[in-house]
């Protein structure tokens, strides 16, 4: 198994690395619990509004909005695993997540590449996702594969099936993955027990996990909600990541852009541990600041980097794997 490299840790011998205080973090943290408990999420999946109610959330029934009481929220994350194995094909290439344990992954996801071969720049095609993913298998550096391009020679009803089948043939390290809906989400959990040696035998050692993504500003289209229930029912890791934009999603100082990150991240979370208890989820962040001049999101810019490190930092706060993006 592999492990990586700590950040953050306080020790005497090196750096490490603090973005607030335990004070402030007492702070974002109460004003998301203000914002889910007085505004609320709006949830289009009539599946995930039912589990919400049936556990005691507060749920709009005409308007799909959702509020989460205190003691919810509380209960939902004391359920949450700490370290989660993201396992690969072969067992080497496992990766334990949680901590302050620092692995590297792939990002994606881009739609076009430039050819090696003529320099023209073109559509991703299948067979650049299979190519990147046998280059990544590769690389001792990168620890779990997030495919950076698309399938986009396959059809639009089953590209992310046809990403899945080319990662399982040319990987063996960790797949994290994503999946247009819940009954995609099936076919891959299908097909992934065929690879991993039957159901049990995947929820042992699961060799891919799920994004979600709200839609910012606090909504979990149906979409991202079956998801997210689909992983739960199922013991496949979810990582729960918002690309809020500051300035156009959320408040435009970090502050503000956190609560409303830290809300939308925590409504998925409480989602999956209220479908069932004990799901490994991974509290993931691609949120960044949004440029006023162009109409658009920017990555590698310092407010990124900040609201990078802000999420890591709340993720340990809530004892939770963190997934950020980079730029």
């Amino acid at each position: 198994m592999k492990r990586g490299p700590t950040a953050g840790t306080v020790i005497s011998t090196g750096w490490g690395l603090k973005t607030f205080s335990r004070d402030a973090l007492d702070k974002i943290h109460a004003a998301t619990l203000d914002v889910l408990q007085s505004t609320g999420v709006r949830v289009d999946s009539q599946e995930a509004l039912k589990i919400l109610d049936r556990e005691g959330c507060w749920v709009n029934k005409k308007t799909g909005v959702v509020r989460f009481p205190e003691h919810i929220v509380k209960q939902a994350l004391t359920m949450c695993p700490s370290q989660i194995l993201l396992a690969g094909r072969n067992p080497d290439n496992d990766f334990m997540m949680g901590g302050r344990e620092v692995g590297f992954t792939t990002f994606g996801t881009g739609v076009q590449v430039e050819d090696l071969e003529t320099g023209e720049i073109r559509d991703s095609t299948k067979q650049d996702v299979a190519r990147i993913a046998r280059l990544t298998d590769a690389l001792k550096h990168m620890d779990v594969l997030s495919s950076p391009v698309e399938a986009r020679d396959t059809p639009v009803a089953s590209h992310d099936l046809h990403m899945f089948e080319a990662v399982l043939m040319n990987c063996t390290k960790h797949y994290a993955c994503e999946a247009e809906n819940g009954q995609r989400m099936q076919t891959m959990i299908a097909m992934a027990e065929v690879v991993a040696g039957g159901v049990e035998a995947l929820k042992r050692r699961p060799i891919f996990s799920m994004s979600a993504c709200p839609t910012s500003p606090l909504q979990l289209i149906e979409a991202a909600a079956d998801v997210i229930v689909e992983s739960a029912r199922n013991w496949i890791p979810i990582n729960v990541l918002s690309m809020v934009m500051a300035g156009a999603t959320s408040p435009i100082s970090v502050s503000g852009t956190l609560v409303t990150h830290n809300a939308e991240v925590l409504s998925g979370i409480i989602l999956a541990q209220l479908t069932n208890p004990g799901t490994p989820v991974i509290y993931g962040s691609s949120s960044t600041t949004f440029d006023m001049r162009y109409g658009t999101a920017v990555v590698g810019v310092p407010e990124m980097a900040m609201i990078s490190a802000a999420a890591a930092d709340l993720a340990n706060f809530y004892g939770l794997p963190s997934y950020v993006a980079g730029g």
